[in-house]
């Protein structure tokens, strides 16, 4: 805690909106230093998307937890939008990629050195940064012997400061200074979250968000297959923002290396690829309740009969003898189709991406 008369420190908190960030911010503050938070948008976020369109998710909050954690804490969060300059972390990750395509060893050094350029280089002198780590938490990006490669390669080198894991790390230079307490931190590690719920209701917190692998799509397995099949399709490891927005919503087959299909599951799904009418192939069952769909590809007119009548499966008229398929093309022409909808069991498994 500064002496009376002493200069106020500042800390600028990786803030992810999860549990570990916002107890590393607070036990700082405790220690009456000055906290500002930051959030990186890469487009990848977990939350505000999904939960957002679909009906299944109605009842769940919506809402940004970094904002969140922020007025819990009482502090600024600055939001920073590093959609392009993120790209090159997904797709050339210098550290490789965790279970899944999760940079997360890269993710974490292109986050502290965005933090350290922002804070105290070009802003308002802040002193050091806190993250949340926790030694041991992640199998690729928090071991210990990762530890210091996030610290020198971001370039934060020994003003990182990871509060919950300090007394198992050499000490930092806001401890060596004795701007914090490094005896009020604490050694947490390992994957048992036991004492971080402790130290929540410690503090004070009753609610708090713990989303499963983190915040990031990039670690689901199911996501990371679909952005995979992607880039096999395109040639090459590019995406853009609609890219990976589409990516999180729908069914995705591939019934020919050529095209894919996303077919809506439910009406906030229908609602939400309707936007992309314009810029997709798209069908629509006209004549029985059913899903909007889009082609990314090139389809042949074959191709689209067979579109037609895997949509016209996922209607409510699966089982009519008939179902009425509607088609736009990329020029705006319509046309429609009358096909009998494709049998369950030829919709093969290793269509689904």
């Amino acid at each position: 805690m500064p002496t009376s008369g002493s200069k106020q420190r500042k800390a600028v908190a990786l803030i992810s909106g999860g549990l570990d960030s916002m107890l590393a911010a607070r036990v700082i503050q405790d220690q009456g230093i000055h906290v500002e938070g930051i959030n990186f948008y890469t487009g990848f976020c977990v939350e505000g998307h999904t939960h957002a369109i679909r009906e299944k998710d109605k009842n769940k909050q919506k809402r940004n937890n970094a904002l969140w954690v922020a007025e819990q804490l009482g502090i600024k969060l600055h939001i920073i939008d590093v959609i392009e300059e993120y790209k090159d972390v997904v797709i050339n990750p210098v550290h490789g990629y965790g279970q899944n395509l999760n940079p997360c060893l890269d993710c974490k050094i292109f986050m502290v050195n965005k933090a350290q350029a922002w804070a105290w280089m070009e802003q308002n002198q802040f002193d050091f940064i806190i993250t949340g780590e926790v030694v041991g938490q992640r199998p690729k990006s928090q071991r210990k012997e990762t530890m210091p490669i996030i610290a020198r390669e971001s370039g934060a080198d020994d003003r990182l400061l990871r509060p919950l894991s300090a007394q198992n790390l050499p000490p930092t230079l806001p401890e060596r200074e004795g701007w914090v307490d490094r005896d009020a931190l604490f050694g947490f590690h390992g994957r048992n979250r036991k004492p971080q719920i402790q130290l929540a209701e410690k503090l004070g917190f009753t609610e708090y968000s713990q989303p499963a692998g983190g915040c990031c799509f990039l670690t689901d397995k199911a996501y990371s297959n679909k952005l995979a099949d992607l880039w096999q399709f395109r040639g090459k490891r590019a995406y853009e923002l609609d890219d990976i927005m589409l990516l999180k919503v729908g069914r995705h087959l591939r019934p020919k290396p050529h095209y894919k299909l996303i077919i809506s599951r439910e009406e906030g799904e229908n609602h939400f690829l309707s936007g992309y009418r314009k810029q997709f192939i798209s069908l629509e069952t006209r004549s029985h309740y059913g899903p909007v769909a889009l082609i990314d590809g090139h389809p042949l007119e074959q191709d689209l009969k067979s579109a037609a009548a895997i949509v016209a499966r996922y209607s409510q008229g699966r089982d009519a003898a008939r179902v009425t398929v509607d088609i736009r093309m990329l020029d705006g022409n319509s046309h429609s189709l009358e096909i009998t909808p494709m049998p369950a069991d030829q919709i093969l498994d290793a269509w689904h991406v």
